[in-house]
């Protein structure tokens, strides 16, 4: 080779050295991975090959949050609504009696009570001021043969006023109050306060259908009739665990039976107590 052309292959060889080391990398050094990564196709000790690239951080999902267990987010939102007069276990609690087996809650119909003994309306319930339908009688502890009454307690016989006159939407009188806290409260196995509460409850667990709660005076139906209206209108009620009363032909109380959870249940001995008539008036109710 002649000098010209060892001088030009020399100058070719620098320029390309040149070129490679600025874009990183010399070719005069073998390639060696960087620290702490293994060289590619071989995976570090103990890590298996991998199979795809990793998400970047950036681009990686939160999991969605769990609707619960074993419940999809769809049901969860169903599982609020109950239906009509239908608790679902655990949406309310209330204090739980004890010294007896079930309790029986008695609803009078107002109109007829008034018509009966408050003809001239000087009471709350029967002066018009306000539309009494029917009112809480009394929530009563009940055994399966007989029932408790006036027991023992450690709380005094008056219900105070601030506790009583809470419940006129229900009990328009302090003395009903305190007569059924005296009489049968007090063998609840409660207080005062938890006794009433557990009665507003169970008050509220009723459903009363339009057939009843709106009747017209000059309609008859027979006890049967409002005890299937009942049952249709309260899922879980029982012909068995609901009683109608009466006096001169007209419709006095209805008393439905439950647990001391509040849970509807049969009582065969307060069926049995029944109105006997084949059909009856329900007096119509104060329209203001």
């Amino acid at each position: 080779m002649s000098t010209r052309s060892s001088l030009l292959l020399a100058t070719a060889t620098l320029v390309a050295t040149l070129l490679l080391s600025a874009c990183g990398e010399d070719p005069s050094e073998p390639q060696a991975p960087d620290a702490g990564r293994p060289a590619a196709g071989r995976p570090a000790a103990g890590q298996a090959p991998a199979t795809a690239m990793a998400t970047p951080p950036i681009l990686q999902q939160v999991p969605a949050r769990s609707a619960g267990p074993g419940l999809p987010k769809q049901d969860e939102r169903k599982a609020d609504r109950s239906a009509p007069g239908q608790t679902l276990p655990g949406a309310r609690t209330v204090p739980i009696g004890s010294g007896f087996d079930f309790y029986v809650l008695s609803l009078s119909w107002s109109p007829t009570w008034c018509a009966q003994n408050d003809r001239a309306g000087r009471t709350a319930q029967c002066n018009g001021d306000r539309d009494y339908r029917f009112i809480v009688h009394g929530l009563w502890p009940q055994n399966e043969r007989g029932f408790p009454a006036f027991c023992p307690s450690r709380e005094g016989d008056r219900v105070p006023d601030a506790l009583g006159r809470g419940l006129f939407d229900i009990i328009p009188s302090m003395g009903l109050i305190g007569h059924q806290w005296r009489k049968h409260g007090t063998c609840s196995g409660l207080g005062q306060r938890d006794y009433f509460t557990v009665l507003r409850a169970a008050r509220e667990r009723v459903r009363i259908p339009s057939t009843i709660d709106d009747a017209d005076a000059r309609r008859r139906l027979s006890p049967a009739a409002i005890e299937t209206a009942l049952v249709a209108a309260n899922p879980g009620m029982s012909a068995q665990g609901v009683a109608v009363t009466c006096g001169d032909e007209r419709l006095d109380e209805i008393r439905i039976c439950f647990t001391r959870d509040l849970a509807f249940r049969a009582c065969p001995d307060v069926d049995r107590g029944g109105c006997r008539a084949r059909d009856l008036t329900i007096p119509a109710a104060t329209r203001r």
